[in-house]
């Protein structure tokens, strides 16, 4: 009669990794979800009216709020976020502060710019004279957004992360510690930002992964130890009189 024997090793193996694998699938679909949501929400203020700065300043929540800018830039002082890839290409965004009309700086990001040689930086031109502006507000999810300036004149500065409080405090202004991301029009360069840089059909397609490798450890178990179990039931029984 056939039984199934799989043996102690395999049976603590399986139970140590498939409750893993099944908690890493439904985690990604977890996440999956939460991709969904925040692109809906990021979705229903990006095309909602724009708010002005006071309201901006005193939101509880600002994240991919639209917002009114009227003010100058200012030239002198801008920063080329590196590491920035677009269709295969390295580049720079060009972040610069903004004056807004009611007297806070504001840090703008008006976009991408390819590197034309990393000998020099990327080219770029400032609008001179007031500027009336739409921009949205960039919080990256589960991180802050970090500047570690330098203590050296020289601008524009290469930086890797951005903490706008801190350039403000380096400038000596006071402005909001916020990235706004520049809409399409004549200030601004190439403004194809992903919302996430993971879409939820990523998390699921991992989470089918976890899932079927789940499946298939749970599957090599079964065989395993029904495979055990005919070689043990064919065994000769040995009895000595």
């Amino acid at each position: 009669m056939n039984g199934f024997r799989p043996g102690l090793g395999p049976a603590l193996v399986v139970l140590a990794l498939l409750p893993v694998l099944i908690g890493l699938g439904f985690w990604q679909l977890s996440r999956a979800e939460e991709k969904r949501a925040l692109l809906a929400a990021a979705e229903l203020r990006r095309v909602a009216s724009p708010v002005d700065l006071e309201n901006l300043a005193s939101s509880a929540d600002p994240a991919w709020l639209r917002v009114r800018l009227e003010g100058h830039f200012d030239p002198r002082h801008s920063l080329l976020l590196d590491s920035r890839i677009r269709d295969g290409r390295a580049g720079v965004e060009l972040l610069q502060p903004f004056q807004d009309a009611s007297g806070r700086w504001v840090l703008v990001n008006r976009g991408w710019l390819p590197w034309p040689d990393r000998r020099e930086p990327p080219r770029f031109q400032t609008p001179e004279g007031p500027q009336r502006l739409i921009a949205w507000v960039y919080v990256p999810p589960g991180a802050a957004f970090e500047l570690k300036p330098s203590a050296a004149s020289d601008w524009p500065q290469l930086v890797n992360q951005v903490d706008a409080a801190a350039l403000w405090q380096h400038l000596a202004r006071t402005g909001l510690p916020l990235e706004l991301r520049l809409e399409g029009g004549p200030a601004a360069y190439r403004t194809d930002w992903a919302v996430v840089a993971m879409g939820p059909e990523k998390h699921l397609g991992y989470a089918v992964q976890w899932f079927a490798l789940a499946t298939a450890l749970l599957g090599l178990f079964i065989y395993y130890g029904l495979r055990k179990g005919r070689e043990n039931d064919h065994e000769p029984s040995t009895r000595h009189a």
